[in-house]
């Protein structure tokens, strides 16, 4: 174990590493969830209508979306490492098979530990308040982080399974249309029946309405037995991905160059 965990710190450090030496990717990857903030806020946000205003109704969804795109820069991360041939090198080096799917996962949970901060922060900016105290605000927190360690292991299967950019583009492109189906950016209620269906058993859904109930943001009400569970599906939904996911892609990195 102790073996493993040095290993995995090391490739942490590596993957940290690219960050430091190619910043542009992060600071990107930092402005992007704020951008989006800031068009859905304010040049669409006067044409919805929700009580307790937009602003607070929309910051929880677009945390939980910020966390579920991370899924592409995990995938992509990965599949450029298959391309290049990285993954090999470390298969043939004498450590823990383990510590590289670890050191990527530890290294991708920092940087999302950093761009959730830098944007609560920016919606403190922009007048997001937490209403319902510091205890429950860290609850919504860590379901938030809880989420993007799902979409973790999705995105390093993904990137494992698609090594050619066509496939990687593919999954990215379809990340988009899996956040929207979502109560991310407008009330479900808004949706025809059968999206409303679909979405309110939406993993994102369900982290986006226990963050709201968490914060003390305005929520929209909702019925069936999805609705009067979020925060219990806000935690099964990861935990079931993560299992799931984990387990494919040790599978899948046992067996690469097979």
């Amino acid at each position: 174990m102790t073996w493993a965990l040095r290993d995995s710190w090391t490739v942490t450090l590596r993957d940290l590493g690219h960050w430091r030496r190619q910043p542009w990717g992060l600071l990107i990857g930092l402005a992007f969830p704020i951008l989006l903030l800031l068009m859905f806020g304010y040049l669409l946000g006067g044409a919805i209508e929700v009580p307790g205003g937009y602003i607070d109704f929309l910051f929880p969804g677009m945390l939980a979306v910020t966390m579920a795109f991370g899924l592409e820069t995990t995938m992509t991360a990965v599949s450029e490492d298959v391309q290049r041939g990285v993954t090999d090198r470390f298969r043939s080096l004498p450590m823990s098979r383990a510590s590289v799917l670890l050191g990527r996962s530890t290294a991708d949970m920092l940087a999302s530990v950093v761009s959730l901060a830098v944007l609560l922060v920016a919606g403190l900016a922009i007048g997001w308040r937490v209403h319902e105290g510091v205890g429950k605000a860290l609850a919504g927190v860590a379901l938030l982080l809880l989420l993007r360690f799902a979409f973790l292991w999705v995105g390093i299967y993904l990137g494992l399974l698609f090594r050619g950019q066509g496939g990687v583009m593919a999954v990215q492109i379809l990340v988009w249309p899996f956040v929207f189906l979502s109560n991310a950016f407008v009330p479900i209620s808004t949706m025809p029946g059968w999206l409303q269906a679909l979405s309110a058993w939406n993993p994102v859904t369900a982290t986006v309405a226990a963050t709201r109930e968490l914060f003390g943001n305005p929520t929209v009400a909702a019925s069936g037995w999805a609705a009067e569970n979020v925060v219990l599906l806000a935690v099964l939904w990861p935990v079931v991905l993560s299992v799931v996911f984990a387990t494919l892609a040790v599978r899948r990195w046992s067996r690469l160059g097979r």
